[in-house]
């Protein structure tokens, strides 16, 4: 049986983006992010409901401030406390596992999408995805960009501006572009 464009995207293999399956899942979450973006700060209860119906797993006590914008919402896995301020980014064409008590300052952007390096595959409309895995309480500066394929360890800061092309270990201070270790934490 041959595999959906959906299946090939999360496998991390070339799909069609513009599959009906695929625009009617983005198209899915447009609404749900339009909803969202339209509630005030004193819909709480509003605001869990939309997030638990556009992301794929929601924690407890989740925050996160509009305006935010992603791709399909389903393949968000969020922990408890995650906190992202304005103007957050997340193409999730791929899965986005998000540990408890991550923190992303304002424009933090998080990509799993990418496209081909060879213009004839480019231009048939083809794109590609890997995960990003960011573990539990870690700390994203303001206007970092954490790439696709990229694992963030669990107790590490990541600087504002960063660019994030490879994996980052536990427990350490990153910053940079490329993001490098800065300083190992005790």
């Amino acid at each position: 049986m041959e595999k959906t464009e959906k299946q090939k995207m999360l496998a991390g293999e070339l799909y069609w983006a513009e599959d009906t399956e695929l625009v009617t899942e983005r198209k899915r979450a447009s609404r749900l992010l339009r909803m969202y973006t339209a509630t005030t700060e004193e819909q709480e209860e509003q605001r869990w409901q939309i997030l638990q119906e556009l992301f794929g797993q929601v924690g407890k006590k989740v925050t996160i401030v509009p305006p935010f914008h992603c791709d399909y919402g389903s393949n968000i896995y969020a922990g408890d406390r995650l906190y992202m301020n304005y103007g957050c980014v997340i193409l999730d064409c791929n899965t986005v596992h998000l540990g408890e008590n991550v923190m992303c300052a304002p424009y933090v952007q998080i990509y799993t999408a990418y496209h081909p390096t060879q213009p004839e595959i480019r231009l048939a409309d083809r794109e590609l995805a890997a995960p990003v895995k960011i573990g539990n309480n870690v700390w994203i500066g303001g206007s970092a960009i954490i790439c696709p394929g990229v694992t963030i360890g669990d107790n590490t800061t990541i600087g504002a501006g960063s660019v994030v092309v490879k994996d980052i270990p536990e427990n350490v201070v990153a910053a940079g572009n490329p993001c490098r270790i800065i300083r190992h934490l005790s």
